[in-house]
């Protein structure tokens, strides 16, 4: 499955919930918010609770890699962006 995002707009968004939705069992229960303020993104992801695993990873390394691409999706659209998994 191939994916090209340019980074507008929901792009971020959208980005952070094709990654999810490839990681967990239940793809359909995969939500991001979003919320702006000024050059600030804050993303909260929300997952179905037995897949909190899969998006979390061993001690936070899933979830720290998918916040590093986000930092670096979010910085070519000059914009700082932070990414908060959400308990169910």
């Amino acid at each position: 499955m191939a994916c090209a995002f340019w980074l507008n707009g929901d792009a971020m968004k959208a980005l952070i919930e094709y990654i999810a939705k490839s990681l967990v069992e239940n793809p359909e229960q995969v939500e991001v918010r979003e919320t702006r303020n000024g050059n600030r993104v804050r993303l909260e992801l929300s997952v179905a609770k037995e897949d909190m695993g899969r998006v979390i990873g061993k001690n936070g390394r899933v979830a720290n890699s998918i916040r590093t691409l986000l930092r670096v999706a979010a910085e070519r659209d000059g914009v700082q962006a932070t990414l908060d998994v959400m308990e169910p």
